[in-house]
């Protein structure tokens, strides 16, 4: 008879393995590159990656922040739950010059040791684990005592928040102990998370401001084609044209209201920047 921890450990792989194949649909290098590519290196430079230090990328897709900190002159191993997303980070390092290692490895269980790393820190990244407490129980694992931790996250009221929340019920629902990734925009419920092994904290709101789409059809669009937890909403509604057409609405709107521009769409994404040294 299956234990129920062996059940536990089966389901976790099936999450697991469904979060891996969302992210490699569609390009999400392309959209790093293209809408937030200044956010890596923010994240650098607010964790003071020195030369030699030893870094950590957690989740670190295609290197957003993982390449900036090797070309800062930090040792670095990006991480991440999807191989196709580590391959292109390869590529754009090799143009770069930026020397990184690339590891295969899920934020909730990291394979590295206890104090490995000067910095630990994940660029809208480890906000879509789905298990937030055991991921940031391991960001603090594998950070050195007095290393720091450094944390870039889309925020709840902001835009990309935002389009979760208008996402969230064409989307089948999440399984049992899951948590929404913008939640990780929250200072209160980063703090919980860590808690009292932390000091130092600092916290900031900034926003990106991005004006690469002419129209609200456009970016609807281009997520569509692109963004792979999108792509996975679309995927589960294919089958009902009136849900499609009214999400399509949906996140028309949502642009709508987000942008200030006068003859393009130009809309300020709003994320939190979490800074953190280990005691």
């Amino acid at each position: 008879m299956t234990s129920d921890q062996d059940a536990a450990d089966e389901a976790d792989r099936a999450l697991k393995a469904k979060h891996r194949a969302m992210w490699a649909l569609g390009d999400y290098p392309a959209v790093a590159a293209e809408l937030v590519q200044d956010l890596g290196p923010a994240l650098v430079e607010a964790c003071v990656v020195r030369r030699g230090d030893r870094v950590l990328d957690v989740a670190a897709g295609s290197g957003n922040a993982a390449i900036p900190a090797a070309l800062a002159g930090g040792h670095v191993v990006a991480s991440d739950l999807t191989p196709e997303l580590l391959e292109s980070g390869r590529r754009l390092a090799a143009t770069k010059g930026a020397e990184v290692e690339w590891r295969e490895a899920d934020a909730e269980a990291l394979p590295f040791a206890d104090g490995e790393f000067d910095t630990v820190m994940s660029c809208l990244g480890v906000m879509f684990a789905p298990h937030h407490q055991a991921s940031a129980d391991e960001l603090v694992r594998v950070c050195r005592s007095e290393g720091t931790i450094g944390l870039l996250s889309w925020t709840p009221e902001g835009f990309i928040g935002q389009m979760f929340a208008t996402m969230r019920p064409y989307a089948p629902p999440p399984p049992p102990g899951a948590q929404p990734p913008p939640l990780w925009g929250s200072e209160e419920h980063v703090r919980a998370l860590l808690g009292d092994r932390v000091t130092d904290v600092v916290a900031r709101r900034q926003t990106v401001t991005v004006d690469h789409f002419d129209v609200p059809e456009a970016f609807r669009d281009y997520f569509k084609a692109r963004y792979g937890p999108t792509i996975a909403v679309y995927r589960a509604i294919a089958d009902d044209p009136e849900r499609v057409g009214a999400l399509d609405r949906d996140l028309d709107d949502l642009a709508k209201r987000h942008d200030h521009g006068t003859e393009s769409l130009v809309m300020d994404w709003e994320y939190l920047l979490l800074t953190a040294r280990k005691k």
